[in-house]
């Protein structure tokens, strides 16, 4: 597999442009100057490879501390289907400001991920101006066209993201000044305004502009051809856009292309966890992942920590120090996947009772799906290898009256009866200490899929989103295989497949489905042991796993803090887009920020 590795010299060239001009007179050693580079073939295939590096760097890794991966918390955080949980309320502000709907401009999660993304995008605009022409001597080439195809989808990827989070942020299709100032993109003042409908148009004209120069994936088991920006991601992207946008004929046929290329395959029910960890990297799934490289040559803190989601493994993993004993081995009661110290972290992300419950009745409990996705309370405690040989001797019946393990006193803020699993860190993921090595997925091919079949529903071809919805539910192997579909059928089957993957809260804003945000941050369970810690006064809605205290060891209590505190929790129509970062629009005041910010 092709591997992406930056040249240290091209990030400097790259980045040259884009420095104080007083800087520019500084003579520096080791440098490539602007005029001296983007001259060949082979200055533009290092170009494009820089833009791939930017990507990876800012859009799926970068930020302060690199705790978090901006662009999957914002997108993912204000979903019905998670909690920003944390040790105890007020843990991970930044990130239950989005889960709550009380963020406002200076949120850094939001505020990271838009500038974040501009910031790949410079990346891109430096192939596409350098060479949309070719080569300064001799014109066009092959190589020449299809780096500027492959730059022009990367960056109508960034901006048809920047249109779903934000509306009607800048189109910004050029190298911009030091002096610049963009507007809206439906601003008056620009040469061809557009409104938020229209940037996704243009998002999905530009990769069908750009298909044409692309390479095509060879076959599903093509790795490189999942690393790179090829002609089924161009459609994909196209169909995308143009779902979002409301042209529902349009997108049905761009997402049509990718299934007819043949090129992509939903692996079997079975491999389905190794879609989110090293195991799966650039398998038949994958339409486009950002690529990792790794190597034993390179500064880890460079290489990997700078370019990888590093601490976000920590800060979504399992709160352990609030185990009354931690895992050594297998977690759960699926043998393939082990999670040693995996389960190890601050328990920032949490499952609404809910969400599983929908998720359980939907697939049952032994579907690949679920399994991958979420383990059960007691299985979490009872079926886990501990390393222990006293502990993992006793039956199931006497672990559940064992106090040896269990969840200490303190409780497990923001959980309910079901802990997540598939974000979790494997040993195989680990490049070291809480560093992941796998790569970041952009797009896999159930969700082409799923909004094919979103597509067939909208132009009333209900007929031709059966067959994709039954390969989503039988590869998933749920007890739920449907005889017709209408959009609920898809709505269900795309919330279930893919969580935390930056596809839930879109969807709820274009959709409407909004109840459950409205009441975000009004209650927030806590899950107890009650061998560890029994009910007491003053305890608010006390819920009882199989429904009593007599058959039943965990519960979980709610609470109000957010709204004890006076702030403001819930959705409101204000939180259908992001804010501008608050910096950006000081800096830039012909930027119009988003309404009720």
């Amino acid at each position: 597999m092709k591997k992406i590795l930056i040249p240290v010299l091209l990030f400097v060239a790259a980045f040259f442009t884009a420095c104080n001009q007083e800087l520019l007179d500084i003579p520096q050693k080791g440098v490539i100057s602007t005029e001296s580079f983007y001259k060949t073939d082979a200055d533009a295939e290092a170009a494009m490879v820089a833009a791939y590096q930017g990507f990876l760097w800012n859009v799926c890794s970068k930020e302060g501390g690199s705790i978090y991966a901006p662009f999957r918390a914002t997108f993912c955080l204000p979903g019905d289907d998670m909690y920003a949980a944390g040790s105890d309320y007020g843990d991970n502000d930044f990130m239950r400001e989005l889960n709550e709907f009380s963020n406002d401009p200076a949120n850094e999660v939001s505020r990271n991920c838009y500038n974040n993304i501009y910031y790949a995008m410079y990346y891109c605009n430096l192939v596409i101006d350098y060479f949309k022409d070719g080569l300064p001597e001799g014109g066009p080439t092959a190589t020449t066209k299809r780096v500027v195809a492959e730059a022009r989808v990367l960056r109508a990827w960034m901006h048809m993201m920047l249109a779903i989070g934000w509306g009607t942020p800048p189109l910004v299709d050029h190298v911009l000044a030091g002096s610049d100032l963009p507007l809206n993109c439906d601003n008056p003042e620009n040469e061809n305004p557009m409104t938020h409908e229209q940037l996704l148009e243009w998002c999905a004209k530009e990769c069908e502009a750009a298909v044409a120069d692309l390479d095509e994936r060879t076959s599903p088991t093509d790795k490189n051809g999942a690393v790179k920006v090829t002609k089924g991601f161009a459609n994909a992207v196209a169909g995308k856009a143009y779902l979002f946008a409301g042209k529902y004929a349009e997108a049905k046929t761009a997402l049509k292309k990718v299934i007819d290329s043949k090129k992509y395959e939903l692996v079997s029910g079975d491999k389905y966890w190794q879609n989110f960890h090293v195991e799966g990297d650039c398998n038949e799934e994958k339409v486009f992942e950002a690529n990792l490289e790794t190597s034993a040559s390179i500064p880890t803190y460079w290489d990997i920590v700078n370019r990888s989601t590093w601490m976000e493994s920590q800060i979504w993993g399992w709160r352990s120090d609030h185990f009354t004993k931690n895992a050594d081995g297998q977690v759960g009661i699926d043998p393939t996947q082990v999670y040693t110290d995996g389960v190890e972290g601050w328990g920032g992300c949490g499952i609404p009772k809910s969400f599983a419950d929908e998720f359980v009745a939907n697939d049952g409990e032994d579907s690949y799906r679920l399994k991958a996705t979420m383990r059960n309370i007691e299985d979490v405690i009872y079926d886990t290898v501990y390393g222990d040989a006293t502990v993992d001797a006793l039956t199931r019946d006497q672990k559940k009256e064992s106090k040896a393990i269990g969840i200490k006193d303190l409780g497990l803020y923001g959980q309910s009866f079901y802990l997540p699993l598939k974000q979790l860190i494997r040993p195989a993921d680990k490049a070291s200490g809480n560093v992941r090595k796998n790569n970041f997925v952009i797009m896999r091919y159930a969700e082409v899929l799923l909004l094919y079949a979103e597509a067939c529903v909208q132009t009333g071809d209900a007929a031709s989103a059966l067959p994709v919805i039954n390969d989503i539910q039988k590869r998933a192997g749920s007890k739920t295989i449907s005889t017709s579909v209408d959009l609920n059928v898809v709505k269900k089957e795309k919330k279930f497949e893919l969580w935390l993957e930056m596809c839930r809260w879109p969807d709820m804003v274009r959709w409407g489905d909004l109840d459950l945000a409205k009441q975000a941050g009004s209650a927030v369970p806590v899950l107890y042991d009650k061998l560890t810690r029994a009910p007491q006064a003053g305890d608010v809605d006390v819920t009882w796993q199989h429904g009593s205290e007599a058959n039943s060891r965990f519960y979980t209590v709610s609470t109000h803090r957010a709204k004890d505190d006076g702030k403001p929790v819930g959705y409101t129509d204000t939180h259908k887009v992001f804010p501008y970062p608050d910096k950006v629009v000081n800096t830039n005041t012909k930027l119009i920020q988003n309404p009720g910010y």
